[in-house]
């Protein structure tokens, strides 16, 4: 598929992708830049001009490629449907594996190009046969929990520049070379598309009707307060529940059916099991029935021994070596020996 030392990197107009765009020409690949267009806020496009901008500068070719049909109805719809149904959903995670990654791939072929690339702060390593994520060097930064759908085709591909960096030598990069504006860039906060408060934005997508006040009750079933509605909690929430009672609570459970949150204390959240579906394995060998195998149900905390094993359904379950508070349905489950990454699934119950 023409030469290996071209490479098509995915420029966001962020620090992270434009200080990758330098990095890649610095090893000598023939650096193509494209520019997804998924969500503007407020048609918002300075974002193209800086990506633009960058590829001038560097001398390197530069597209855009107009996505926001296939990101509302791959993320945005899933993200609305996913609170309205009581789950919590991880649209990072479907993103990356399912639109961000696939497009970079298709366009490459498209375009001849063997290479893909971004600016995330992963490493890549192939260990039996098998290329898999490993966890970058800044462990702030760190975004490999999210990469664990990818298959192999794209793996094998990826180049990943800025996996052995640190976000301060990043940004000091930037700077290094003259691009200022790059170097003093914030960073993005949350989800792109509401990085605030996912209330407000999930109130302009459903009907008035579908959010309505509901009741907080305990796990006997008694009424405790009134809440504003079931797609505004979360399980594990504790904070923002408007409620002020003698003890520590949190959501424990969500009932959209009848409109009810479930508020518990911290013990009644620990589980010891949990089910995934759309589940991605890289080496079966190296996670089913292993009791070295580590999980991790939040992006930088909550890790926890486990054994994995494959049920009939086609479903995993998983057996946690201690348990584990806030497993929320919809939520993704990333597995890890070590700094590897061995796969994972979505939280099913």
């Amino acid at each position: 598929m023409g030469t290996k030392k071209r490479v098509l990197l995915g420029m966001s107009g962020g620090t992270d992708s434009s200080v990758a765009a330098i990095l890649l020409q610095d090893a000598g690949y023939e650096v193509v830049g494209v520019t997804f267009r998924f969500y503007e806020k407020n048609d918002c496009t300075e974002y193209l001009d800086d990506a633009r901008d960058l590829c001038q500068r560097l001398g390197i070719q530069h597209i855009i490629s107009d996505q926001r049909e296939l990101f509302q109805s791959t993320i945005i719809d899933y993200f609305v449907s996913e609170y309205m149904a009581g789950r919590t959903p991880v649209p990072c995670t479907l993103c990356n594996n399912r639109l961000k990654w696939p497009l970079l791939r298709q366009i490459a072929d498209e375009m001849g190009i063997y290479h893909i690339a971004t600016g995330h702060y992963v490493q890549k390593r192939k260990i039996d046969g098998y290329w898999h994520i490993t966890n970058g060097t800044d462990e702030e930064k760190n975004q490999s929990f999210f990469l664990w759908g990818l298959p192999q085709d794209i793996l094998e591909r990826m180049v990943l520049p800025m996996g052995e960096l640190t976000k301060q030598r990043v940004r000091e990069i930037a700077e290094e070379r003259g691009f200022v504006k790059v170097a003093q860039k914030r960073d993005s906060i949350g989800v792109c598309f509401c990085p605030m408060d996912y209330r407000t934005f999930l109130r302009d997508k459903v009907p008035a009707e579908a959010i309505q006040r509901g009741k907080f009750i305990d796990t006997k079933g008694n009424f405790i307060a009134w809440h504003e509605g079931y797609p505004f909690y979360t399980i594990g929430q504790r904070r923002g529940l408007g409620i002020d009672l003698n003890q520590a609570v949190f959501v424990k459970e969500i009932l959209p059916a009848e409109n009810y949150v479930v508020l518990g204390d911290l013990k009644s959240l620990e589980r010891t099991e949990m089910r995934l579906k759309d589940w991605n394995i890289v080496n079966s060998s190296q996670l089913l029935e292993r009791d070295d195998v580590v999980v991790k149900i939040r992006y930088r905390k909550q890790e926890n021994r486990c054994t994995v094993t494959l049920l009939p359904d086609n479903t995993l379950l998983v057996r946690l070596h201690d348990p584990l508070t806030a497993i929320a349905p919809g939520q993704a489950a990333a597995f890890y020996r070590g700094d590897v990454v061995l796969g994972g699934g979505i939280i099913i119950e």
